[in-house]
């Protein structure tokens, strides 16, 4: 027995040795056992930062959540009247599949799985997170044994569908049993860097039953939470936009919208939104559309590029309003095709400020080929920024495609045609138009401040990018463009608001079929309006674009009222809110309109026009006989004043009069008035010229702006049909 202990002896004081110099049994190290089993860490969270409008209102936050767990292990449960584990798997799912969006078949399969393969615990996925605490405490009241909840957070959009692809959403991703949160989209990704905040930690010694030992303290590294991301969105006029957006999609039903609304002045994005959007809190509706489309996509901008080649021809002083062309088609080459005017036709020989009005195409490919050269409105492209991407803060941002290698592309370029670009490099490029020929570039990002302290990390500034011409310009631009929404041969007569000077032009643009050619009929366009107010100091740039609304019956193939219904409300309704004051009605009645009887024809003409009257002579008489309306009447600016001479009455030409003017004829005539439909004339059966004789029938047709447009875009679609025929008719030969 001394043997037997003494070497049992000598063999523990040999082990206790060889454990004191190597710190280590059975290969282990036994000081870091012993820290893994007395030391704790436990994670502080951070918080993910903030999105926030202009004005400080929240668009995107971390808000507290629920994760549910279903413990399945008998261990738990010390007492059997108050068990702490699934007891009851059937009673279990039946009564969680009311609250949470999983099959009770699926909760079932779970947990049976969990019990079979002597599982802890088991969750339920996404179906399981971001539990509110409304649906928490409404579970909890049933008393389900072994179902807990673990605290978690998720990111909360309050406002729903609210500038969805621009401030965009985070996903929570499992991978190996974690998840993670993965940015998607908008602000969330393009700054999710500065939004992800960094874990702290607290470290301590405790006892076998974790309680922290005496004397000993907890080391604390506190969490960092992420940076708060201010926008320029300002949440009242988005709030405006999304409001129209809606009406618009339920109304019409286009497969797209797209609208901005941005500051001039800054080169802030004020709104921003699109038609199919989707719910950042649900996702609903994501699979319609993953793109921001005024961000990612290109196409044809149609007309509204018109703006751009009329500032180039002002700029270098090579545009005459006055100037008369023949419209209707124009051939840039003899080997290239002829290029025409949206009605087919044209409108005859006209000035070049009419042409403007009535967005003829032939009017800017002769500015673009004859009046600027087509080196020099290369050049003006690249200044007004559609060679490459604005380097707005928003991910995939694309560059669009400026086809200028031949020259029937050169000037189809000039009207909106062949070469593609995005709608923010129209805001870009519109804001050198508004801002007296700064161009400004376009930001979402107002500031970024530190969540924890309130300091401003990152603040931006107004950026000129380039000043493609010049102040002067600017103004003669938006005088010409007034004359778009205010002439009654303009295409933007949809586009006035009371008490505001909007300025801006239309646009139809062609769409591209899967054959390579355009599509046919008379919605397949994007119809779009760039326009600013007020016109002598723009405060706003408002652009809307419809892709192919349903238009049916006189409305069909008349873009401009789905796209009206967008920017009209949303840019009064912002000017409003931004109390930017309407401007002073000028005073458009005169004194009692003078006695010109008995007076020279010559006299009256010249003091009418004084007045800024519009004279109509009938007949070549030298003295007047006369007059309506009759001295003593008081007369608008710019009303018509029929005079009668001495001589034989001739017909004038009536076209685009109102009805009350032509009345004036019939009562100075004598002749029976017959009227067909309603708006401005149209067509009348008395040719111009022909002598009158009282008692004789006048018969007038009139049509509305809206009718007539429908026609010419009705016109413009049959002989592009009938050119696609032709074409085919060729190749089948």
């Amino acid at each position: 027995m001394f043997v037997i202990f003494g070497l049992l002896f000598f063999v523990v004081l040999f082990r206790y040795f060889s454990i004191q110099i190597t710190g280590e049994a059975a290969g282990q190290p036994l000081a870091a056992k012993a820290q893994q089993k007395y030391s704790h860490e436990n994670v502080l969270q951070a918080s993910r930062g903030e999105i926030l409008d202009r004005n400080g209102e929240i668009v995107a936050e971390d808000t507290s959540a629920y994760k549910l767990v279903a413990i399945l292990s008998k261990k738990m449960t010390t007492d059997p009247k108050k068990p702490r584990h699934v007891k009851d798997p059937e009673k279990t799912a039946r009564e969680l599949a009311k609250f949470i969006d999983m099959d009770e078949t699926e909760i079932y399969r779970r947990l049976a799985d969990g019990i079979k393969h002597n599982m802890f615990q088991v969750e339920f996925s996404k179906a399981g997170k971001d539990i509110s605490y409304e649906t928490k405490a409404k579970i909890e009241k049933l008393h389900l044994p072994g179902i807990v909840f673990q605290r978690d957070s998720k990111r909360f959009y309050p406002n729903g569908v609210f500038a969805s692809h621009l401030v965009g959403y985070v996903d929570q991703i499992e991978k190996a049993g974690k998840y993670k949160t993965v940015a998607k989209m908008g602000i969330e990704k393009s700054f999710d860097k500065q939004l992800t905040g960094k874990n702290g930690k607290v470290n301590f010694e405790s006892d076998v039953w974790g309680f922290i030992l005496p004397d000993k303290k907890q080391k604390v590294t506190p969490a960092r939470n992420g940076n708060d991301v201010y926008l320029t969105i300002d949440k009242k006029i988005q709030a405006f936009m999304e409001d129209a957006l809606d009406k618009v999609a339920k109304e019409y039903r286009p497969k797209k919208i797209i609208a901005i609304v941005a500051d001039p002045k800054t080169g802030d994005i004020l709104a921003m939104g699109q038609r199919p959007t989707f719910d950042p809190k649900t996702r609903e509706g994501i699979n319609k559309s993953w793109h921001n489309e005024a961000i990612e996509t290109s196409y044809e901008p149609g007309s509204t590029m018109k703006i751009f080649t009329l500032a180039a021809a002002v700029q270098e002083k090579v545009f005459n309003p006055n100037e008369t062309y023949m419209s209707g088609s124009y051939r840039v080459t003899k080997k290239d095709r002829a290029i025409h005017d949206h009605n087919g036709s044209g409108w005859g020989p006209i000035t070049f400020l009419e042409g403007v009005q009535r967005s003829s195409n032939v009017a800017f490919a002769k500015i673009a080929k004859e009046k600027l050269g087509f080196d020099t409105f290369r050049k003006y492209l690249t200044k007004f920024g559609f060679d490459k991407p604005t380097g707005i803060e928003l991910p995939d941002e694309t560059a669009g495609k400026i086809q200028f290698t031949y020259p029937i592309e050169k000037i189809t370029t000039a009207y909106g045609q062949g070469t593609a670009i995005t709608p923010i490099q129209q805001i870009q490029a519109a804001t050198a138009i508004a801002n007296g020929g700064k161009m400004l570039k376009p930001h979402v990002v107002k500031k970024i401040v530190n969540h924890d302290t309130g300091k401003t990390v990152e603040e931006t500034v107004p950026e000129v990018v380039s000043t493609p011409i010049s102040a002067e310009t600017a103004s003669k631009v938006r005088d010409y463009l007034e004359t778009v929404v205010t002439s009654k041969k303009g295409t933007g007569g949809r586009y006035k608001i009371d008490g505001y000077h909007v300025t801006g032009k239309t646009g139809t643009a062609n769409i591209p079929g899967p054959n390579g050619r355009y599509l046919s009929g008379a919605n397949n366009y994007i119809f779009s309006f760039l326009g600013m107010a007020p016109k002598d100091d723009p405060k706003l740039i408002v652009y809307v674009a419809v892709q192919q609304p349903q238009l049916t019956g006189l409305e069909a193939g008349q873009g401009a009222i789905p796209v009206s219904a967008v920017f009209n409300p949303v840019m009064q309704n912002s000017l409003q809110y931004l109390n930017i004051k309407p401007s002073k009605l000028e005073k458009t009645a005169h004194n009692k309109l003078a006695n010109y009887k008995g007076k020279s024809v010559d006299e009256a003409i010249k003091s009418l026009k004084a007045e800024g009257l519009d004279p109509v002579v009938l007949g070549k008489g030298t003295n007047v006989t006369g007059q309506l309306p009759k001295s003593g009447t008081t007369v608008l600016e710019g009303e018509k004043v029929i005079i009668q001479t001495n001589g034989d009455l001739t017909a004038p030409d009536m076209t685009n009069w109102s009805l009350r003017d032509v009345m004036k004829v019939a009562n100075l005539t004598g002749l029976k008035l017959s009227t067909k439909g309603k708006g401005y004339v149209v067509g009348q059966n008395i040719k111009p010229g022909t002598l009158l004789t009282r008692g004789d029938f006048l018969n007038v047709n009139l049509k509305t702006p809206e009718q007539k447009w429908g026609e010419e875009t009705n016109a413009k679609q049959n002989n592009q049909e009938n050119k696609n025929k032709k074409s085919e008719a060729v190749i089948e030969d």
